[in-house]
């Protein structure tokens, strides 16, 4: 069991790490001190980075969700006792993996966040039929683009850890995938799940925990930017508006993701204004315990939601596929109207803070500089002269397997917010510059 959970895809003997720490901290070291972990923090959360000193970035995001997980890990192997018997590499949850998996879980997500994935995957589609899917780049980063010291292959992580990154086991070049992991990274994926015994489609039980962990951050961190940012008003105007209870069930109705916590046995409309009144009245007795501090009442909201949800985290046995699910338990059974409420949460702040006009403008602003940036890049004979060498050099190395346009897409990817910003700024803005700039 240690070893194959502990194995490396190519440092097998690992001769090119010290013994003197357990593998999952150098995995540890390797995700922390590596150039695209250190670039979340100029990554879009929600509001774009560089909005303001409070917001939550991308990097941020991700050390929250790995606090969560790793405590949460943590509970579940003193409750479930089956855990500690490891009787499969899949059916284990140890705090280390899902602490690492969870800091590695966004490194694919490009610059302006959800918007710079669905125009970076709109122009490879149109002009290459080729896909781009943040957590499919999540394993071309680690696998392929991060180098570390003696490897010219990524990272090389454990293979508990890069399957606990794997929420979604798939290839995404199968008919109708919308996520999963590109094909060649998949090869190496699909070898290590078959090295475990793992179920057709099943994620391991780190990964599903990483996952939900994810899910309670998003829909608890985010909405207190939202209150700071004065989206979320805390008033009953605000929250007991028709058009906001519409906009949530609109989201919730469209979106096909969520279908298995049932929606259709329910009243969607009813069960939001439920929630949402029930949120707004535990807000008002906060504000009114911390002398109508709105920010302490912001932070002890986050931190009851956050303990609420991450107090359910369980584990059931899945009928649909044999395995066991990491979810939200209640008596033994799927909490479904915890998890719809934490949905509900969810969409609350996707209609306030994305689908704001103001936050909008900023996305179609965003969606003007990949566009154009991919245009002055994507023809090898005047984008090659215009990329970093070290590009250029590795795309000599590696052409007979990765095109140029999938190089130009891991180029613009890596970016953050505002260096993309500034070189759209050389290439198309009227002002002058010095070759002396650094990059």
């Amino acid at each position: 069991m240690k070893s194959i959970r502990k194995m490396r895809l190519f440092d097998i003997e690992n001769t090119l790490s010290s013994e003197d720490r357990d593998e999952y901290e150098k995995d540890y070291a390797r995700l922390i001190q590596s150039p695209a972990f250190r670039r979340l923090q100029g990554k879009a959360q929600v509001f774009g980075a560089g909005s303001g000193d409070y917001y939550r970035t991308r990097l941020t995001h991700s050390l929250e969700v790995s606090q969560i997980a790793r405590e949460v890990a943590r509970r579940l192997g003193k409750q479930y006792r089956f855990l500690a018997s490891k009787e499969h590499p899949g059916l284990v949850i140890e705090p280390e993996v899902v602490e690492c998996a969870a800091l590695a879980h966004d490194l694919g997500h490009p610059p302006f966040g959800h918007k710079g994935e669905e125009v970076l995957n709109r122009l490879l589609m149109r002009d290459h039929g080729m896909r781009y899917e943040g957590n499919a780049q999540n394993y071309r980063i680690l696998m392929f683009l991060e180098k570390r010291a003696g490897s010219e292959r990524g990272l090389d992580l454990t293979a508990a850890v890069l399957l606990a990154i794997n929420k979604y086991p798939f290839c995404l070049e199968e008919p109708g995938r919308d996520k999963g992991v590109y094909s060649m990274e998949w090869e190496h994926i699909r070898y290590l799940r078959d090295r475990w015994g793992m179920p057709e489609g099943a994620a391991t039980l780190e990964a599903q925990l990483m996952d939900l962990c994810d899910d309670i951050a998003y829909s608890t961190h985010d909405i207190e930017d939202g209150i700071r940012a004065g989206k979320i008003q805390m008033n009953r105007s605000f929250f007991e508006d028709d058009r906001l209870v519409y906009n949530i069930r609109q989201e919730i109705v469209s979106d096909t993701g969520n279908a298995n916590v049932r929606w259709d046995t329910i009243d969607v409309e009813a069960m939001i204004r439920r929630v949402l009144d029930q949120y707004l009245t535990q807000w008002e007795a906060i504000y009114e315990q911390y002398g109508r501090d709105t920010s302490r009442s912001r932070r002890e909201m986050k931190a009851r939601w956050v303990s609420r949800f991450a107090g359910e985290v369980g584990i059931i046995d899945d009928p649909r596929n044999g395995w066991k699910r990491v979810t939200f338990v209640r008596d033994g059974q799927q909490d479904l109207d915890l998890l719809r409420t934490m949905e509900i949460l969810k969409k609350l702040a996707w209609v306030t803070m994305i689908k704001d006009f103001r936050v909008q403008r900023l996305q179609k602003r965003s969606e003007i500089i990949v566009e154009r940036l991919w245009q002055s890049f994507r023809e090898y004979e005047s984008g090659s002269l215009i990329l970093p060498p070290d590009w250029i050099e590795s795309y000599r190395q590696h052409q007979a397997v990765w095109p140029w346009e999938r190089l130009v897409a891991d180029y613009i990817a890596g970016m953050t917010d505002s260096y993309a910003e500034k070189v759209y700024a050389e290439l198309f803005a009227s002002r002058s510059g010095s070759i002396y700039e650094r990059d």
